[in-house]
């Protein structure tokens, strides 16, 4: 099979060939993926099942708990549908994924978990995220440094199965240094690493993030066999050109991705991203999304009136 890999001299992303011979006495099972859009915050939501196996657990994957800034007010319409859908189709919801801390569109997994059960997970470098958090929010009493609101942090590499599916974590930050990638038989929900081919890749100005470790992410992801299909985090289509779509495949990313297509350099993927998110203006929701999703969706602590914070000045 062909895969990318990244020149170490030109920082070029390159293609190579990998022969493998098969260890498997069985084919893998692949997913059926099911895809929910939320239009307030371009948001793509995945309920992932094997839909042909007697075993009937599913992921949900990047959930939205729907939210008004200006009253201030939560409605769960987003996370309504998903739990519609695995109701109605018998499933029994083993994992509630995050891809990453998002900083625009609170997290509807404390809800999910109410309605549905199943355990919460996110990628260990989370860790990360609330130590650099904490000095802006000051949230120590109700966020756990430890990351204890989730049921399980992900090591590196790390292999786990929702129900017949096998499925494995690979770090890929860049966005926010813990942005994960969740590889399921042929499909890979990268979040906000990788956009479709029109247009491009997540920013990386955030908190701890990093252009040069976006485009070592991107190798990574690259990397995969190119049948690959690959669901993004967001959709912003280009205006007027295209309605929002959620599924790529490595192959196509290969080729035409506005900014990560093979033949890019390093030097040029980080001068450009650099360049264009430069004054770029913080997401409309950063402030609640990043205390929310901190805390793994829960509002505030049991038996107290929930608030979020404002700081003020702290963000530029």
């Amino acid at each position: 099979m062909d895969f990318l890999k990244t020149d170490a001299v030109s920082g070029r992303i390159i293609a190579a060939s990998l022969n493998l011979e098969p260890t498997m006495t069985h084919m893998p099972l692949n997913p059926t993926v099911v895809s929910f859009f939320d239009h307030a915050t371009a948001t793509w939501s995945y309920v992932v099942y094997a839909k042909e196996h007697a075993d009937r657990r599913c992921a949900i994957i990047d959930s939205v708990l729907d939210f008004d800034l200006s009253s201030g007010r939560t409605f769960t319409h987003s996370c309504d549908r998903l739990i519609e859908f695995v109701r109605t189709h018998d499933l029994k919801l083993e994992w509630i994924l995050e891809t990453h801390i998002h900083a625009d569109h609170l997290t509807g997994a404390a809800y999910l978990k109410e309605k549905l059960g199943g355990k919460t997970g996110i990628s260990r470098h989370i860790l990360d995220v609330l130590k650099t958090w904490e000095p802006i929010f000051h949230n120590e009493a109700n966020t756990p440094r430890d990351g204890a609101q989730f049921d399980h942090l992900f090591e590196d590499d790390e292999v786990f199965t929702i129900g017949g599916l096998s499925a494995r974590i690979i770090h890929t930050p860049g966005h926010t240094p813990a942005d994960t990638s969740y590889i399921i038989g042929d499909t890979v929900f990268v979040g906000d690493a990788m956009f479709l081919p029109d247009v491009g890749t997540g920013r990386c100005d955030f908190p701890g993030g990093s252009a040069k470790d976006s485009f070592a992410s991107c190798a990574k992801l690259l990397n995969l066999p190119e049948d690959t299909r690959m669901y993004v985090g967001h959709d912003y289509p280009p205006e007027g050109k295209r309605p929002p779509m959620c599924m790529t495949t490595v192959g196509a990313q290969r080729h035409a991705n506005v900014r990560v297509h093979g033949g890019v350099t390093r030097d040029a993927f980080v001068a450009k991203r650099e360049t264009d998110d430069k004054g770029k203006a913080v997401p409309h929701l950063l402030l609640p999304s990043i205390q929310v999703n901190l805390r793994a969706g829960r509002l505030g602590v049991d038996g107290e009136e929930p608030f979020l914070k404002i700081p003020l000045n702290k963000l530029s």
